[in-house]
């Protein structure tokens, strides 16, 4: 018998964790293929409370993570201790996730070596280089040492033939989030046994949740406040419009972030900073939000699968397939936007989602077995998966206003 394919899947982040814990299971559970999992260090923490209870452990570590570290120095430290992985490893593929600088990073050490890159995730575009910072640059570059573009959208897949990509070497697999998502939401021991900590909440209170920590929007220019500090006016001054509504941000644990939020958000009786929550404890808060607050990109990508209404606080996405559907709302950072945009959404009775999970445009909770597919296909061992395809637009909920009824107004 031939020798399997050796896939080695390089992973650091939280969000990465996130996204790949699915693939690596589908792919662990596939006797074609050996399967190899490196960290990078980059969140150790975050990364084994996301691993752990899914009873995933890496076997390689970079440990790479220093205080204060910049880009350059991520870059710096670990294209060596790549080469070194590569060279003991000897993959057949080094499968990658998303934009951050290690993914990048990754990718080109891979090339270097003449090895195969695999990029989940790839073709998502901004079209502005500084937003997202580095993250637009980062996939770019990937994009052009990667030989199977793992697309999650036929939008990506179509910024990708844009830019000279041959579509063959294209598979459009759906979001692997959601699938992490529904296994999540499926698993009601887990969601039990993991409840957010800093928190309790009543059954009939509203909550909205929050996460900012993008880097362009702590980066000030000028003297003047900085996106974040525009949008934390914005939550503080609507949180003391709606008393009776909870404002629940787990703070990144970045000094530029932390900073600013506990100067204008502490203190405020219904706004709860928290230390970042595991993955399983945040699906918990997620399910239960009334409306979500972000510039992360995965939860624009998780929400309309709940029915949530998400208010992108970003002047551009790479994910406007939410905003074309209605599910999501690119709402910016000016704060007396940000203000209207959160008072119109909590001024209005709360509507149950329906039935979930909801459809959503960005998967259907069976990316990991694209990506599968897709990597058997690739060695030669199994037939081309069968592509994503986005629901209608009228099958998505939407974010928009809807018709009040006679309910009291939300929290007030």
């Amino acid at each position: 018998m031939a020798e399997r394919p050796r896939i080695l899947i390089v992973l650091g982040t939280r969000p990465e964790a996130i996204k790949f814990f699915p693939v690596v299971r589908a792919l662990q559970a596939d006797p074609d293929l050996d399967v190899v999992l490196a960290t990078t260090g980059q969140h150790r923490e975050m990364v084994d409370q996301i691993l752990g209870p899914f009873g995933i452990a890496p076997q390689h570590d970079l440990d790479i993570m220093r205080p204060d570290q910049s880009l350059n120095d991520i870059v710096c430290r670990v294209i060596p201790l790549l080469e070194d992985l590569y060279r003991r490893v000897e993959p057949s593929i080094v499968l990658v996730q998303g934009d951050t600088t290690s993914a990048f990073a990754a990718g080109l050490a891979a090339f270097h070596r003449r090895i195969a890159v695999g990029h989940v995730e790839a073709g998502l575009r901004s079209g502005n280089r500084f937003h997202p910072f580095p993250e637009e640059v980062n996939r770019r570059m990937l994009s052009v040492v990667t030989d199977l573009h793992l697309a999650a959208t036929p939008w990506s897949a179509d910024n990708l033939v844009r830019e000279g990509v041959a579509r063959a070497d294209i598979v459009v697999t759906g979001n692997t989030v959601i699938d992490a998502l529904l296994e999540t939401l499926a698993r009601p021991d887990l969601l039990a046994a993991h409840r957010a900590s800093g928190v309790t909440l009543a059954d009939d209170e509203r909550l909205v949740l929050i996460t900012l920590h993008r880097r362009e929007n702590w980066l000030a220019e000028g003297k003047g406040p900085s996106p974040l500090e525009e949008v934390f006016g914005a939550i503080a001054d609507a949180a003391r419009l709606f008393p009776r509504v909870r404002f629940v941000y787990p703070v990144h644990r970045n000094p530029n972030v932390q900073g600013p939020a506990k100067r204008l958000l502490a203190g405020l009786p219904n706004v709860h900073l928290l230390d970042p929550q595991p993955y399983i404890p945040f699906v918990g808060l997620l399910a239960r939000a009334a409306v979500v607050l972000t510039d992360s990109g995965g939860i624009q990508e998780e929400a309309p699968s709940l029915g949530v209404p998400v208010l992108v606080a970003r002047e551009t996405t790479e994910r406007p397939e939410g905003v074309d559907a209605g599910s999501n709302m690119l709402v910016g950072t000016d704060q007396e936007r940000v203000l209207k945009t959160l008072r119109e959404h909590l001024d209005r009775p709360e509507t149950p989602p329906g039935r979930r999970p909801c459809p959503n445009p960005f998967g259907d909770g069976r990316g990991a077995a694209r990506v599968r597919a897709a990597l058997r296909h690739r060695f030669g061992i199994g037939a081309a998966p069968e592509e994503f395809r986005p629901p209608a637009r009228d099958e998505v909920q939407s974010s928009g206003p809807r018709p009040r009824g006679a309910a009291a107004h939300g929290g007030r």
